[in-house]
């Protein structure tokens, strides 16, 4: 940037002084020079022209100066406290609860961790735009971050004046010629849609001129107020931008500036605005038609010409700002729009165009200079309603929203700045008014209650606008300011705008209103119901949180009486817009009533916090009945549909009742609703009335009859008990909820949290989404911010145990739970709150079973408990009304009918309704009103008779009242009827009803309309309309029922006596009920006792008639008297052949239900059972069907069971039989690393992760050094592949016919279903147990194992020994399956074979120079074994200290592996000359014919892998191979080992020590036992080894030698050749590997091995009492080491590292991660990708090696294979472990498929966060980690893992 040509910068240099020196002249040859300079911009060679323009600007600012001094320069002079920082998408940002004093304050990362956080309640979270608060005075505390304390201004020098002359006259140019580019390039889209390329173009062009001037922004405080004052500067607008003046071009410019004004026309269509403001004048909130006609003639402004324009486009005439009001003498508020200065047209630009990025990150990159928030807010208010129009017409109204909230939440988090705007720019109007005529534009008439006359208009919920959300910017900016306590209470005060703003909450009012469908299923399910609920949560139920949250004490009361005056005559208008009389529509209800819960939630508020009185505020009676209606009609409704009476409404429908009472709009919705009801019934008196609602409304009315067989008019039997059960679970419901009734909000809390905890165990993040209790939380939903969890964490620290995140060892991974603890079940379960608060009727069920565990486990009740009855909260004194309900005579006719038709065992009641009814009577008993005496009535008054079933209103007295007889209308057919009515009644007050059950004179339905009429005084005709006159008592019914007729029903019962009988049923025994007080008497004194509070139906009815005792003497004698007349319980006196039928029924269903459930249960074990024996990974006696057990000795031959035809047999060589096998390459044992300490993830630049220190890379090296020095032939068996890519093969150990296979898998083809594997490929789940699995591995047919396995030696010597094992290599032919004859199973194992070839990539098999040759083939086969070897040792812990055919013996299929290697490679003959066998047995004649040979030579012996030698020899060898041979060959291949060792060993002493070795070792060469002494053979070794040039080479690393440390030395070095033996010992011949301690491994292997003639005590053993030579040590020492000497001759650099050294290697681990996961967050989310030098989108890190990749990035992909695909098959050879940044999840690829694993890091309460979404700090969770590991080394994946998918190469 610094390099203008001298010239300009002389220039830049005389303009400064010519400047200084004459201040007036200078600036007219220097704006002429800036017209020239920025005008061309715009023609045709855009992109030079502007970059050249932009380098004159630069250069003329900074004065000639070099660019980036004259930053540095003005940097200095930056006083701003204020970070400041704007992002843009995906910025990874903070939010600080503790510190913050705004829910959406953010801060940037670098502030944060300035900032001291730790130990606060912070999260981390992906903001899409933003900017960092960090300093910003009122909102953040001091502490904040280190960088922004507040300087004082005395440290800050000030600004030189020419520092910044030259930019205080170029800028307004520069912000000019912007405008004007702005300007040409719009141009009015016709009525098509704008041209978006159009747009884009033009700001692509600006790009440039809007990043240099937010670079500006950057320079700090000093530049920033420069660019303010140009900004807002009015003189500077007026010179350059009026058009006035000679130039054209300016002139073109202000026309099109004109233009676009009138295009964006007024803020609203004229006639919306007049008709607005007739609507106003009216006072009424409805549209009339004639009403809207009207108002455009005499509004007075005619120019409204735009009919077109009915969807809010473009009108044309003068912008005007609106404000309704009651009155119209606000006109000065209608002003045109005039722009004064630069900022106000660069916004009104920014909302043209749609808010471009780059422009809101220059406009909020200008925030910190305090002149320009102010001007800008204002600005920004301004324009609110233009903005509206943009956003309405936009087409990415979600951008633009996000973009328009990012300004906002930075302009009105202030609180300051907030109110000064409310004062001075009339915010709160705009807001609302915009916010008003926003949702005109979408509004439909009401159909609510009564379609055709219905003046009442709602929002259409199917509109975009409300569909896509689109309002939700200005509704947000609205609770924003509302959470402002000075702006909220202006809000409060002023009348008109609440006059205004319940018009708005009228257009929600009703909405989305739902029709129940009576005949076929309706057509099209149409999903509006979610816009409608979002749209009450957002728009009214969230301001309304808001307001509530400042109305918290005595002094506002006045605020409340405002909200509920207003929103009672919004209702009032309501209810006459939709013509409601009395009587709800039927059919028909809409969840939405936002006008209803504003009255109730403002009620409560009242209540609760202001100490109003409640007449005070309420309504009259009349009003308070119509206010009922509604809410009532939904709680019927809510009721049907789960009785499924709504059915042929679809789903959706049951989606709005689940949603109602779902936990985020619970507490806007169904709690005021439930509260309303509660407040209406508390103060109206007309309590008949309100039970024949609830009645009628639920249609319920006909089943309260007494007789034994009624007609239901409205519903069919089987609706019947579920709405008879939804009417009492409604009545306990309002009867018993507490919510608003004087519960403190720490009890609400609690309540909440025990509800959900006992539905089910919750996390922490689960539970603070599902209690989403408003009062508790912060207003404002949209910033995330949950509650002040400081009351929240102690509450449940109070009700809940944590259990910490568990493993299954099925790989399902538990989040950390809480569960309820045991005093809360026992104290607390509430049944009722849960029922209010569950969303499926599953939840409750799933309580009561939890509760129901809970009582046994804690051995308080073995049974089925009922729910327990919990005591509620006492009542607020102003509520105490609701008492009246429960003791009311209506309420005792219904119990008492209900209790008797239960015991009637009436078929249509459940024990649900039982259990609702003894609540209902247990809760009256608990409210008892004050006033009870027992003298009230004489005993002997029981018989008389009253006008009604019961004396008085009281439960308690009532409760002891008999009742004789009752007269009931029944059908002729009914059983009542054939008896005669005994004569001593006669009709005196007996009288009964129809169908009610009630007596005559208390018809509920007469009654009701009685009352009414007197309550509205309008003509009966017209109401008997709505309601069918169900009063006549000449009603018959329609069609073929039977004749009503009226019998006399003999009833004798009390509802005590109806209780007493009831437990006697209950119990199934007569006379059960015993008074308990007549044994202890103190039970009526201290009535709480813990034994009654669980327990089933009888423990209920214990519990009642004690708390009746207690309340009544009366009582207490009447319950003793019916005690003593044992009377054993009614029956009902004939039982009809149907009722026989449904109660036989009944028996035989519950039979069969048990019956059913044995079943499953002993099904269940079994599978259990079968389970634990096939696939419990852990226990090593699980018996498999392979597995012959050791009685069958003498079987000569294996038994292999099918699991797929069910046929047992041996495996023959025309039918083989083959075990499931699943093949995959792995790299697991490459990446073992010779350190104990595993890796770290690299965290930081400086720390890396190099590959060459792991196993794989060492072999690698060590190969091809061979490869360079030795014949190729020679170099491929001197050592093993399979490190990297090798081939692990593991079975579920399940065999099956290899002809049934195909069959399976040709079905497994032919089966569309999608399967999680490729079936192309080979893969299948084996049929038996369902593991994954891909090929069969053929069982050898013969014995399993040769079982004389522990036979004695035989007696033949070393020698004959060695003889006969070459003898048997010499034969190839005699393979006992001949090649020559080609039989299945030789197809099989060729099949096989190539399955396992192919399993690996090319790149691990070919390491031959020549590709192709057969070398390669063979060098392949051996190793597959060694990997299987290798990695069994592995998975027992690297040593075989445990012994024991430990689990993966038992898995293993080595034994059928080793047949099918073995068959293939005795395809290739060895060359005898070329035997390693014999270089091993045999001293060689000819010593110098080696030398003579021109090819290069074969690879020392003592260079060979010794391991590798041992797998040549034995699968060289035909099979089965005999016990003795494979011996032998253990016995010289250890000779070899020894002698390597101690090669390696005299490489590491010092010289010194080599010259005392070789001199002991030379005394004792010729006693006996020299051969098997260490110290010989060392010296021996030694002197052999010095006659080549081996030891001259610099010294090596130094072992301090002493004996000890020789023999330790040696014993390690030879310890891992003796593992793989013995194991390979194990599987071959059988066998169980002795256990032992760690230091005494290797004699324990040695002997177990043979090695060791006889075993001798620990003390003095030596390893080199192991030895057997098979010829004289010396002479075969001194041949292997003469190929050593030779080679150092020509190679002597080469010789010692070639030697083996000891093969030390640590179990393979995985990377170590740090312990917070932030640590890798910060570094990895902002790194770039090595490949593409990007910051990737999803980056990856992988677990194994620590790569860095980019997940699904396009940028790196090769051949079509994404880069974790890509990199999956070079680190794991097809498999990888990656952890995705951005998710803190690990994803697993295995070959095609992934799946996601989970994640290692969980937060502090034991929770996953997939995809950061909460963003709480995370910790390592080692367990976890673990099980990772332990399944990536035991390569059980694909076992594990159930939910597999393709990847299709594209991760």
């Amino acid at each position: 940037r610094g390099r203008e040509d001298p010239g300009q910068a002389g220039h830049g240099g005389r303009l400064k002084a010519a400047l200084a020196a004459r201040p007036g002249g200078g600036g007219g040859g220097l704006r002429a020079l800036l017209e020239r300079v920025l005008a061309p911009a715009a023609g045709p060679g855009g992109g030079e022209a502007a970059g050249e323009a932009l380098e004159w600007c630069r250069c003329l600012l900074s004065g000639g100066e070099p660019w980036d001094s004259f930053v540095q320069a003005v940097r200095a002079y930056d006083p701003a406290t204020l970070c400041g920082l704007v992002w843009t998408a995906n910025f990874v940002a903070y939010r600080c609860r503790t510190c913050g004093i705004s829910p959406c304050m953010s801060l940037c990362a670098e502030c944060f961790h300035q900032g001291e956080h730790a130990g606060h309640d912070y999260n981390m979270f992906r903001s899409q735009a933003g900017a960092c608060f960090a300093g910003e005075r009122n909102l953040t505390n001091e502490m904040f971050c280190k960088r922004h304390r507040i300087k004082s201004n005395s440290s800050v020098p000030c600004v030189p004046k020419d520092l910044l002359m030259m930019s205080e006259l170029v800028l307004p140019q520069f912000i000019f010629s912007l405008i004007q580019h702005l300007r040409e390039g719009y141009n009015e889209p016709a009525l098509d849609l704008p041209s978006e390329k159009d747009l884009h173009k033009i700001l692509q062009v600006l790009e440039p001129h809007v990043s240099f001037l937010e670079d500006l922004t950057k320079m700090g405080g000093a530049m920033r107020s420069v660019l303010t004052q140009v900004l807002t500067s009015q003189q500077f607008y007026k010179d350059l931008s009026s058009g006035v003046g000679e130039n054209a071009c300016a002139k073109k410019s202000h026309e099109k500036y004109l233009i676009a004004l009138k295009g964006s026309g007024l803020a609203f269509p004229e006639d919306k605005i007049a008709c607005g403001m007739q609507e106003q004048g009216a006072g009424t909130s409805t549209l009339s038609v004639q009403g809207l006609a009207g108002a455009t003639a005499t509004s007075g402004q005619g120019d409204s010409s735009d009919e077109e324009d009915q969807d809010g486009g473009q009108g044309v005439g003068k912008r005007k700002r609106v404000k309704l009001s009651s009155t119209t003498k606000d006109q000065s508020i209608m002003d045109v729009l005039k722009h004064k200065c630069f900022l106000e047209e660069l916004l009104f630009w920014t909302i043209k165009y749609e808010f471009p990025q780059k422009m809101v990150t220059f406009l909020l990159n200008m925030l910190p200079d305090q002149d320009y928030k102010i001007a800008f807010t204002k600005t920004f208010v301004q324009h609110y309603a233009f903005i509206m129009k943009t956003l309405k017409k936009s087409h990415e109204s979600d951008t633009m929203s996000n973009r328009i909230v990012h300004i906002s939440v930075q302009l009105f988090s202030n609180e300051e700045l907030a109110r000064q705007v409310t004062e001075e720019c009339q915010l709160l109007d705009i807001m609302v008014t915009v916010l008003l005529y926003m949702m005109e534009s979408c509004l439909i008439k009401s159909e609510l209650q009564d379609e055709e006359n219905s003046l009442h208009v709602v929002v259409n919920c199917g509109e975009a606008l409300l569909k896509n959300n689109t309002y939700w910017p200005l509704v947000s900016d609205f609770i924003n300011i509302l959470s402002h306590q000075s702006v909220a209470k202006k809000f409060l005060e002023d009348h008109g705008l609440l006059v205004t703003w319940m018009n708005f909450v009228s257009f929600f009012q009703g909405m989305n209103l739902n029709k129940r469908e009576l005949n076929e299923h309706v057509e099209f399910e149409s999903q509006t119901y979610y816009a409608a609920f979002a749209a009450e949560l957002e728009a009214c139920a969230q301001p309304m949180w808001g307001l509530l949250s400042h109305c918290k004490v005595r002094e506002t009361q006045e605020y409340t009486r405002n909200v509920v005056r207003y929103c009672l005559e919004a209702l009032q208008d309501w209810f006459d817009a939709i013509n409601f009389v009395d009587e709800p529509a039927p059919n028909q209800v809409t969840f939405h009533l936002p006008l209803h819960r504003y009255f109730a939630m403002f009620l409560s508020k009242a209540v609760k916090c202001q100490e109003l009185d409640l007449d005070t505020i309420l309504p009259d009676q009349e009003m308070l009945m119509k206010l009922m209606i509604h809410p009532l009609q939904i709680q019927a409704s809510l009721s049907e549909i789960h009785s499924n009476m709504w059915v042929r409404n679809g789903l959706q429908i049951k989606g709005q009742a689940m949603t109602y009472v779902q936990s985020h709009f619970c507490n806007s919705m169904i709690d005021p609703d439930i509260y309303l009801l509660q407040v209406i019934l508390n103060i109206i008196n007309l309590i008949k009335l309100i039970y024949s609602f609830s009645t009628g409304l639920f249609k319920v009315v006909d089943l309260l009859t007494m007789a034994s067989q009624h007609q239901n008019t409205v519903l069919d039997s089987e609706h019947e008990r579920s709405m008879l059960e939804g009417a009492l679970t409604f009545l306990v419901l309002l009867l018993s909820l507490r919510l608003h009734l004087g519960m403190t909000d720490d009890e609400i809390l609690r309540a909440e949290m025990v509800a959900q905890l006992c539905m089910n165990d919750r996390t922490h993040s689960s539970l603070l989404d599902l209690i989403s209790l408003e009062y508790i939380k912060n207003p404002n939903p949209k910033s995330g911010i949950i509650p002040g969890s400081l009351s929240f964490e102690s509450v449940l620290s109070s009700v809940a145990d944590f259990k910490a995140p568990v493993f299954e060892p099925g790989g399902s991974m538990q989040q950390g739970m809480y569960t309820p603890k045991a005093e809360v079940w026992d104290k607390e379960f509430d049944p009722v709150m849960v029922i209010l608060r569950t969303v499926y009727r599953r939840d409750v069920q799933s309580a009561m079973d939890r509760y129901t565990a809970f009582l046994k486990q804690s051995g308080k009740f073995p049974g089925n408990p009922w729910p327990p009855y919990k005591k509620r909260t006492p009542l607020h004194p102003s509520y105490r009304g609701l008492i009246k309900l429960l003791h009311c005579k209506t309420l005792h006719i219904v119990l008492f009918t209900l209790l008797y038709k239960i015991l009637m065992d009436h078929q249509n009641l459940s024990e649900h309704v039982l259990c609702m009814v003894l609540y209902l009577i247990e809760l009256g008993l608990e409210n008892s009103p004050e006033q009870e005496s027992d003298e009230e009535e004489s005993a002997g008054g029981q018989e008389r008779c009253h006008d009604s079933w019961f004396p008085g209103s009281n439960l308690v007295s009532n409760m002891r009242h008999f009742i004789n007889y009752v007269r009931v209308r029944v059908p002729e057919t009914a059983p009542e009827v054939k008896r005669e009515p005994p004569a001593s009644t006669s009709s005196d007050g007996l009288a009964s009803s129809q169908n009610s059950g009630t007596a005559q004179v208390f018809s509920l339905v007469a009654e009701r309309r009685k009352k009414f009429q007197e309550i509205i005084n309008r003509n009966t005709s017209e109401a008997n309309q709505v309601v069918r006159p169900k009063t006549s008592m000449k009603w018959s019914a329609p069609g073929a029922t039977p004749q009503l007729t009226t019998a006399i029903l003999e009833v004798k019962e009390s509802i005590l006596s109806l209780l007493i009988k009831l437990h006697h049923k209950l119990s199934g025994k007569q006379n059960s009920y015993y008074p308990p007080w007549l044994d202890e008497v103190d039970l009526l004194i201290h009535p709480e006792i813990p034994r009654y509070s669980h327990g089933d139906g009888m423990t209920a009815v214990e519990r009642i008639l004690l708390k009746a005792a207690i309340q009544s003497r009366l009582n207490k004698r009447i319950i003793e008297e019916i005690c003593r007349k044992v009377t054993p319980p009614v029956p009902p006196k004939k039982i009809s052949s149907a009722e026989k039928k449904t109660l036989d029924k009944e028996e035989r269903r519950q039979k069969a239900r048990e019956r059913q459930q044995k079943l499953l249960a002993e099904f269940a074990s079994r599978q259990k059972s079968f389970m634990e024996t096939a696939m419990d990974v852990e226990s090593p006696d699980a018996d498999i069907a392979m597995e012959v057990a050791s009685s069958e000795q003498h079987v000569s031959e294996a038994i292999y069971d099918c699991v797929i035809c069910g046929q047992s047999g041996p495996s023959t060589e025309d039918r083989p039989t083959g075990l499931v096998v699943l093949l995959q390459a792995s790299s697991v044992l490459g990446q073992c690393r010779n350190s104990t300490e595993p890796k770290r993830l690299p965290t930081t630049e400086e720390e890396q992760i190099y590959p060459w220190d792991t196993c794989a890379a060492l072999h690698d090296v060590r190969l091809t050094t061979l490869q360079r020095y030795f014949k190729d032939s020679s170099c491929l068996q001197a050592v093993s592949i399979g490190w990297e890519g090798g081939v692990y093969v593991q079975t579920c150990g399940h065999t099956l016919h290899i002809d049934c296979h195909k069959s399976y898998m040709e079905s497994l083809r032919n089966d569309q279903v999608l399967q999680g594997f490729s079936v192309d490929k080979g893969e299948f789940t084996c049929p038996l147990c369902r593991q994954f699995a891909n090929s069969v591995l053929p069982c050898y047919p013969g014995n399993n194992v040769e079982r004389n396995v522990w036979q004695s030696h035989s007696n033949k010597s070393m020698q004959e020994l060695v003889q006969e094992v070459e003898d048997l290599q010499e034969q190839l032919g005699t393979f006992p399956v001949s090649i020559s004859s080609e039989t299945n199973l030789s197809k099989e194992m060729e099949s096989v074979m190539k399955d396992i070839k192919s399993t690996t990539q090319k790149k691990y098999t070919d390491y031959s120079k020549t590709p192709g040759s057969p070398d390669n083939d063979f060098l392949f086969m051996y190793s597959v074994a060694r990997t299987n070897l290798e990695l069994e040792l592995v998975h027992r812990g690297g040593n075989l200290c445990s012994g024991g055919a430990s689990t993966a013996g038992k898995r293993s299929c080595l034994n059928q592996l080793f047949h099918v290697l073995a068959m293939h490679m005795r395809l290739y003959s060895i060359d005898s000359a070329y035997n390693p066998w014999r270089k091993l047995t045999q001293p060689l004649q000819d010593k110098n014919s080696e030398l003579v040979s021109e090819e290069l030579p074969e690879v020392p012996v003592l260079y060979r892998d010794v391991s590798s030698l041992l797998l040549i020899q034995i699968l060289t060898m035909p099979q089965p191979l005999h016990r003795e041979h494979f011996t032998c060959i253990i016995k010289v291949l250890f000779t070899l080992l020894y002698t390597q060792a101690l090669a390696a060993l005299s490489v590491k002493c010092s010289a010194e020590d080599r010259m005392a070795w070789k001199e002991s070792g030379a005394l004792k060469k010729n006693t006996s036992s020299g051969e098997k002494s260490w110290e010989v053979l060392l010296g021996h070794v030694i002197s052999e080894l010095s006659k080549g040039k081996i030891y001259e080479e610099g010294e090596t690393e130094e072992l301090a030698v002493n004996p000890d440390s020789v023999e330790c030395y040696l014993q390690q070095f030879c310890l891992p050749f003796l593992r793989i033996t013995s194991l390979l010992q194990h599987h071959l011949f059988g066998g169980d590997l002795p256990s032992c301690q760690e230091d005494e491994e290797f004699t324990v292997l040695a002997s177990c091995l043979g090695l060791l003639p006889s075993f001798q005590s620990a003390h003095q053993f030596t390893s080199a009492s192991c030895l057997d030579w098979p010829v004289p040590a010396f002479d075969m020492i001194s041949q292997w080491c003469s190929e050593l000497a030779s080679f150092a001759d020509r190679h002597p650099d080469q010789v010692k590292a070639l030697l083996i050294q000891e093969p030390k290697w640590d179990l393979p681990r995985l990377l170590q991660l740090p312990e917070n996961y932030n640590t890798i967050f910060q570094y990895y989310h902002r790194k770039t990708c090595s490949v593409c030098t990007k910051v990737p989108k999803d980056p990856a890190v992988c677990l194994v090696c620590g790569t860095f990749v980019c997940l699904k990035g396009l940028c790196c992909k090769q051949q079509s294979y994404c880069e974790c695909v890509l990199h999956s098959q070079n680190c794991g050879a097809g498999t990888g472990i990656f952890l995705l940044i951005n998710a803190s999840v690990i994803i697993i690829i295995r070959g095609h498929r992934f799946c996601l694993w989970g994640s290692v890091y969980l937060d502090a309460h034991g929770e996953e966060d997939r995809d950061l979404r909460r963003g709480k700090p995370l910790y390592i969770c080692k367990e976890r980690y673990k099980v990772l590991e332990q399944q990536w080394v035991s390569h059980t994946f694909d076992h594990i893992n159930k939910r597999w998918g393709p990847h299709y190469n594209g991760l």
